[in-house]
């Protein structure tokens, strides 16, 4: 089979077309042929030795797939070859077939493409851990969604949106304010690209807070970090909940005396270890998901693909911040 691999650390241009011997499945697994892999932030990290985890070389990156069961290893009875299923793998997933534990998979509603299927999980996973179980985000709550125009920032104004909260979504253009009003956003604002030097940090809080509104954000989530961080902070609410969900931006040094003079929270959202150490309640928020895309509250926007040689160009897009909702590869038709 055909894999796009890491053989180097490095950027997308490292990435290169090769071939794997055929996955086969062991005891509770199943062989799915893959037929779309979605980009995410971490896929950028990832081939350049940054993240938190290294797979051992080569591998592929691509953390979320779907795709056809192509076979089903020993004590495996819930699937069977030819179910559509959607799943994610950490890495991996930029490959022809993959084999993957039985209890990893979600089944692909009839009536969704495998694109869309393969942009659910990771970003409205994260999101929904994110809101109710780090942010306890309530109804009548004011959101406050950074990145709001990427994969994860517009699951958070759906889902904000779907839990009852007003949402103000910031982003860095205004074709990215256009698809977030799209998306339900509530207010809309345009910040300047960073580094900011002092007074550029307390201009954009106070556009932040002008925004919100007196009250400020009761709950603010943060894909993005960087120098956008303490000016969101500065416009927290009392007793508000800050979300770290990541740092294109880069990683940034909040002023804990701010923390004191709001009293309040800041939270690390680590979805992936959240899924690993309680399966049941993580099981729960994904049927939620389920529920809410068949009731058309939640829907993945897929913005544009790119071919399966073309998978290097889609993660540096990413790279770059120049994606709006999700990437996806498209592996096979």
């Amino acid at each position: 089979m055909r894999a796009l691999l890491s053989k180097a650390p490095g950027g997308p241009d490292t990435l290169v077309i090769d071939d794997l011997p055929d996955p086969v499945a062991g005891k509770g697994q199943v062989v799915v042929a893959v037929k779309a892999c979605s980009i995410n932030y971490p896929d950028v990290l990832i081939i350049e030795d940054k993240y938190q985890f290294k797979p051992p070389r080569p591998f592929a990156p691509g953390s979320e797939i779907s795709g056809v069961i192509e076979s089903v290893g020993e004590g495996v009875t819930d699937w069977a070859p030819g179910d559509r299923v959607i799943a994610t793998t950490g890495s991996g997933g930029l490959v022809e077939k993959i084999a993957l534990p039985q209890t990893s998979l979600f089944r692909l509603p009839e009536g969704r493409s495998f694109a869309e299927g393969a942009s659910l999980l990771l970003t409205y996973g994260t999101t929904i851990h994110a809101l109710l179980d780090r942010g306890h985000l309530a109804e009548g709550n004011t959101l406050l969604v950074l990145g709001a125009a990427g994969g994860v920032g517009l699951a958070a104004i759906e889902l904000g949106k779907a839990f009852g909260a007003r949402v103000v979504a910031a982003v860095s253009s205004e074709e990215k304010a256009a698809v977030a009003k799209e998306a339900g956003a509530d207010v809309t604002l345009v910040y300047p690209r960073a580094p900011f030097d002092k007074e550029q940090s307390k201009a954009l809080a106070d556009q932040f807070k002008a925004a919100l509104g007196p009250n400020g954000a009761d709950v603010i989530y943060d894909p993005v970090g960087g120098d956008y961080a303490e000016p969101a902070l500065r416009s927290i609410g009392w007793e508000g909940r800050y979300l770290v969900v990541g740092f294109p931006a880069g990683i940034p040094r909040l002023p804990l005396n701010l923390t004191l003079l709001k009293s309040c929270d800041v939270c690390g959202v680590f979805w992936g270890a959240f899924a690993a150490r309680d399966p049941k309640a993580n099981q729960a928020h994904i049927e939620r998901l389920f529920r809410l895309w068949k009731a058309g509250s939640i829907s993945p926007r897929v913005t544009e693909t790119f071919a399966f040689e073309d998978g290097g160009k889609a993660i540096a897009k990413m790279a770059a911040r120049q994606a709006i909702g999700k990437l996806v590869v498209t592996v096979a038709e």
